[in-house]
């Protein structure tokens, strides 16, 4: 019997979760959506991770063509933008809830919100070269969660206080990866 061990899962499903919950616009549209109800919430989620796997599929395809040097760049790259995208969110408000959505919408926007790209070219091209396909698994777990919590959430709490927890939440998600993938970054280049 073949042991896997569970932090593969771990990670993926956290990475994941560093995807989904940074405030944006997908997760303005869910919360639109939500108030709605749970299920209009989570179809745009759906949408934006079905994109998402169009981007795990592209990437997983092409990442052996890329050099190790040039792998390296984009792994500093992510871990920057990660960091970017951290400080970024505690300094922002959520998103006007003004914008409407469904399946198509999210799907559309994740496939050109150019943050999710950034985000697979670098974070998660280095999520399929440090990790296991357990990896994929949690990530998309992740996903998954998020894209049915949150609406959940929303529509079942709406206040100022739940904004800020998702908020210190998507902060410190978000650093931790950017610091694990510059350490990364670093060591490698030793």
């Amino acid at each position: 019997m073949i042991q896997i061990p569970i932090y593969f899962f771990i990670f993926g499903y956290l990475f994941g979760l560093s995807l989904a919950v940074p405030p944006g616009p997908v997760n303005a549209i869910i919360a639109n959506e939500s108030l709605k109800s749970k299920l209009h919430g989570t179809s745009v989620g759906a949408g934006a991770m079905t994109a998402d796997l169009i981007f795990f599929i592209i990437i997983f395809q092409v990442k052996r063509y890329i050099t190790l040097p040039v792998l390296h760049i984009l792994y500093f790259i992510g871990g920057f933008y990660l960091l970017y995208l951290s400080v970024s969110i505690l300094r922002s408000k959520m998103p006007s809830k003004k914008i409407s959505g469904n399946f198509f919408v999210g799907l559309t926007m994740g496939l050109s919100n150019p943050f999710q790209i950034t985000w697979w070219i670098t974070v998660g091209l280095f999520m399929l070269n440090q990790f296991s396909y357990i990896s994929a698994i949690g990530f998309f777990l992740g996903i998954i969660t998020w894209i049915t919590i949150f609406p959940l959430g929303i529509n079942k709490f709406l206040s100022g206080k739940f904004n800020e927890l998702v908020k210190v939440f998507s902060f410190l998600t978000v650093l931790i990866f950017a610091v694990i993938i510059l350490f990364y970054a670093v060591h490698s280049v030793l």
